[in-house]
């Protein structure tokens, strides 16, 4: 009973670690965008989608290679990358919209959300045919992977060329800072390394702060003697989605939607070709195709969620506003109850 206690002040701590950890880190990505005249969605889609997946990463690949004493455990692998993409769209984006519209940017409708019902689509398929994820799958999904980033690094070089020679916009006026504090942090956040510095802090706050919650929660979860698969897709899952969860309600809140919507659609890129294949290249990730515990159904879930966000993406205005919002969390809620109602 006490260490249940102890792993619950623990997960506290790692909440707390999370919400101050993603504060800075917006910032400083946000900061770091704009002095390297690279934009926001760019960072959102690289630094802080890989930033905010390596909770999953770290997951899968542990359970990948533990998966050799005992195969039950690759049940986490793959429903850590199906439930946290599930959750990632319908849950945080959901949120996210209830906060602050949320557009969707011309490079994201054309590039990125193809990509990502690419990866969802391959994910079904390659897992359906075999009932695994061999480590061929996992190769094909890495060297997609790198086409991706190639691609989006080419377009971040010319965007950023084509503006080498534009005159920069004014600045915003600010808010005069208070104290010697405020005076003093006004003018580090000018300077280029600070930002950065301020980013690797947040990362490893962020990064810190979910392995606290994760592994609270899954020693919680496995004292109550919960099935693998459930915890792998809600505790697990929305354990290793609190950085994304907290970083894009912050992003929203504070304005930086382009950093909110491309945070999300780059970490479940990331969490198909990254985490799920590099797991795959440590221990087959097993998918059941038949009966009520079917990680396939999962897996066409979160399918379905990325295509509900590029059909609603397609809309006119491109953006998601609070109806789609609520969309989002009434289908989220749907798959739970339908996930629950599974097992009883």
């Amino acid at each position: 009973m006490g260490m249940l206690f102890l792993w619950i002040f623990l997960m506290i701590v790692g909440f707390a670690l999370l919400i101050k950890g993603a504060d800075w880190f917006v910032d400083g990505a946000a900061g770091i965008a704009g002095k390297c005249r690279i934009s926001p969605l760019v960072i959102g889609l690289t630094v802080v989608a890989f930033g905010t997946s390596a909770p999953e990463l770290c997951v899968s690949v542990t359970s990948a290679i533990r998966s050799y004493a005992d195969p039950a455990v690759s049940d986490f692998a793959i429903g850590n990358v199906v439930g946290s993409n599930i959750t990632n769209i319908l849950l945080i984006l959901g949120l996210s919209a209830l906060f602050h519209s949320l557009p969707v940017q011309k490079n994201s409708l054309v590039l990125d959300l193809p990509v990502l019902l690419l990866a969802s689509a391959l994910l079904v398929g390659l897992g359906a045919w075999g009932n695994a994820l061999q480590w061929w799958d996992g190769l094909i999904f890495i060297l997609v992977f790198s086409g991706y980033l190639f691609f989006l690094t080419r377009g971040a070089l010319r965007e950023q060329k084509a503006g080498a020679g534009e005159e920069l916009d004014p600045p915003e006026e600010k808010k005069q800072p208070k104290g010697k504090f405020g005076m003093w942090l006004a003018r580090m956040e000018e300077k280029t390394w600070f930002l950065i510095v301020v980013t690797v802090v947040g990362l490893a706050m962020v990064v810190g702060g979910g392995t606290l919650l994760v592994d609270g929660a899954k020693y919680i979860a496995e004292y109550f003697d919960v099935p693998e698969r459930i915890i792998g897709l809600t505790i697990v899952a929305i354990g290793t989605s609190l950085p994304e969860l907290v970083t894009s309600v912050v992003a929203a809140a504070k304005g930086e939607t382009d950093i909110a919507v491309g945070n999300i659609i780059g970490s479940n890129i990331f969490n198909i070709f990254l985490v799920a294949g590099v797991s795959s290249l440590f221990y087959p990730l097993t998918f059941t195709t038949t009966g009520a515990q079917s990680n396939l159904i999962d897996a066409l879930v979160a399918l379905g969620a990325a295509v509900l966000l590029y059909g609603i993406s397609l809309i006119k205005g491109h953006k998601l506003g609070k109806i789609a919002g609520a969309v989002m969390l009434l289908s989220f809620v749907g798959y739970y109850v339908y996930l629950f109602l599974s097992i009883v």
